[in-house]
């Protein structure tokens, strides 16, 4: 059985570099950062938890800037977003981190994905509440066909490019183009209809 910590990496915590350090000195075997880019002031969307929205939420620090820090001190554990808001970034510009922290890692990262639950946070990216599980998709796919195609294009309804050329690729799909086994784990907080 493996055991990981899970957490909000945050301006007013324990800083990524130490943090990572402790988890993987302590014989933890992943490090799973959470990711909000920031919470509106006001809000409909209750918190999954029930409540009053712990500050945690509106303070973390970008997960793959935080995931860049672990890798460059540690040599064992995963690094791991958990999850990654896919349907409030560019698909583009995330295939690119990703892929960047998996060889700076040596093939310790882990993709989780998720929609989300904050409707005015993904609002404020143009993210149609409607039909973010079909954007989710899209995205899945198109950051795929940019770590397994050279050129890649791809042509959807919410996501669409001409060949391109990507690099990074990431070390793990170097392997092997089952990106299950290269551990791209999507997550799914709701699923609509779209």
């Amino acid at each position: 059985m493996k055991f990981g910590i899970s957490t909000f990496v945050t301006d007013d915590g324990i800083d990524p570099v130490s943090l990572a350090q402790a988890i993987e000195e302590r014989g933890f075997d992943s490090l799973v950062i959470a990711e909000h880019t920031h919470i509106p002031a006001s809000r409909e969307s209750a918190y999954p938890m029930g409540g009053e929205l712990p500050s945690i939420y509106y303070r973390t620090l970008d997960p793959f800037v935080t995931l860049a820090a672990a890798a460059a001190v540690t040599s064992r554990i995963e690094l791991v977003t958990g999850i990654a808001l896919l349907i409030q970034r560019d698909p583009i510009i995330t295939a690119k981190e990703a892929a960047s922290i998996d060889l700076i890692s040596g093939g310790r990262f882990v993709f989780g994905v998720g929609a989300g639950w904050n409707i005015e946070e993904l609002r404020h990216h143009g993210t149609d509440p409607k039909t973010r599980g079909a954007l989710l998709d899209e995205r899945i796919e198109a950051i795929t066909t940019l770590w397994t195609n050279e050129p890649a294009e791809y042509h959807g309804k919410y996501v669409d490019f001409d060949s391109s050329y990507l690099r990074p690729k990431p070390v793990q799909e170097a392997a092997s183009a089952d990106l299950h086994r290269w551990r791209f784990r999507c997550h799914r907080q709701t699923r609509d209809p779209a």
